[in-house]
């Protein structure tokens, strides 16, 4: 900021270097997109197989397999909800409904496994993570060390 106060030269702070879209202050375009980062297929509409039931689990063809992404591997934002369910494992809850609009909502949670958390899906897509804190595992307790008494007899003097 100095240097552009200070007169010196262009420094390359012109629009087209600090946005990569234009910015859209009224909300008409949908502005950034998980697809952004190149990892997801948010382009490809939600179908069925995309959904989860409500006990957590996908309908056969979206179970993982045949070059499904498997567990330990990333969950972003706009990725499906049988997307979230084949990278983070059989959910602990599942609440389904709809929002004022009538779009289908989901709330899928986790209590421990490789992503604890609360992910919240709208229309299919997870637009929400919250992290939960996972109790620390239980810790054996030790037992007391012994104490050696001290020997008794005869002693030399």
């Amino acid at each position: 900021m100095a240097g552009v106060l200070g007169g010196c030269g262009d420094v390359g702070w012109d629009a087209g270097t600090l946005f990569r879209k234009p910015v859209d202050v009224v909300g008409r375009s949908s502005g950034y997109t998980y697809s952004d980062l190149q990892e997801s297929r948010q382009g490809r509409p939600v179908t069925d197989s995309d959904l989860v039931d409500a006990s957590g689990s996908c309908p056969a063809a979206a179970a993982p397999g045949g070059g499904a992404p498997g567990p330990g591997e990333g969950v972003g934002l706009g990725m499906t909800e049988c997307e979230v369910v084949a990278r983070a494992g059989p959910p602990n809850s599942v609440q389904l409904g709809r929002n004022p609009n009538g779009d289908r909502t989901a709330v899928i949670s986790y209590q421990g496994g490789p992503r604890p958390g609360i992910y919240h899906f709208e229309r299919g897509r997870l637009m929400q993570m919250d992290r939960v804190e996972v109790a620390p595992p239980p810790q054996a307790k030790k037992k007391p060390a012994k104490t050696k008494k001290p020997a008794t007899g005869n002693s030399a003097t």
